[in-house]
């Protein structure tokens, strides 16, 4: 089986602009002219529509995507309780299987040169009894993008994320630091105590901003994919 193309992108933890960064990746990528799909495998927190429970990531993500792609393709897991994935699984009477997430990142990248998979949650979140974000990781074979909410208690969860990726066997292509607002004290300092205690490379800085377009997002990165 060949290697698939694209990037895993999971954070230090929910709330941490992985969408953010997903989308200014998807536009990264377009620009070098390649076709990006977008995918978000699970989904916890959707909100019921006539055509069935929708996520406002996934959405944007479709949107993003610059290949045709039902909703089905990019969310293939949604669930309506905001809570953890495996539980909002168990009360949908259903078990999130990464198998079938694997199949159908396949399905894309048949169609796509590049696919971005965006993570539900921080890295060790559980999917099913047994397995969790991480599994899955590994499972698609992606490089991993850390997105880093540089907020008071970052420096744990990055240096701590970043030991469980490599624990895993997981490739970490670098981090992206991602400035929340209010803007946290010794911000920069943060950045370079990351910086000094990770070998893999900083992706990119983005700043706190009111309009965070995925072109916006794009000019923060520096990514050396092809």
């Amino acid at each position: 089986m060949s290697k698939l193309n694209g990037y895993f992108i999971t954070g230090t933890d929910t709330g941490v602009g992985k969408t953010v960064v997903t989308l200014g990746l998807m536009q990264l990528l377009q620009d070098r002219g390649h076709r990006v799909a977008g995918m978000k495998p699970v989904a916890s927190g959707c909100e019921p529509t006539a055509q069935g429970l929708r996520n406002d990531d996934a959405v944007r993500l479709r949107q993003q995507a610059n290949i045709e792609l039902a909703y089905k393709a990019v969310n293939p897991y949604a669930f309506a309780p905001p809570v953890a994935p495996h539980l909002a699984a168990a009360e949908a009477g259903c078990r999130i299987d990464l198998e079938t997430i694997h199949a159908g990142v396949r399905q894309l990248a048949e169609r796509a040169d590049r696919v971005c998979v965006e993570g539900i949650g921080g890295w060790l979140v559980p999917l099913n009894e047994r397995e969790t974000v991480a599994d899955l990781a590994v499972r698609l074979g992606l490089d991993v993008i850390l997105v880093v909410g540089i907020r008071l208690g970052c420096l744990n969860h990055a240096l701590l994320t970043v030991q469980s990726i490599k624990t895993h066997g997981a490739r970490l292509a670098g981090w992206v630091a991602n400035c929340l607002p209010p803007v946290a004290d010794c911000l920069d300092e943060n950045i370079n105590t990351i910086k000094s205690m990770a070998s893999e490379p900083l992706l990119g800085v983005v700043p706190p901003v009111a309009l965070p377009t995925p072109a916006n997002i794009a000019a923060c990165l520096d990514i050396a994919c092809q």
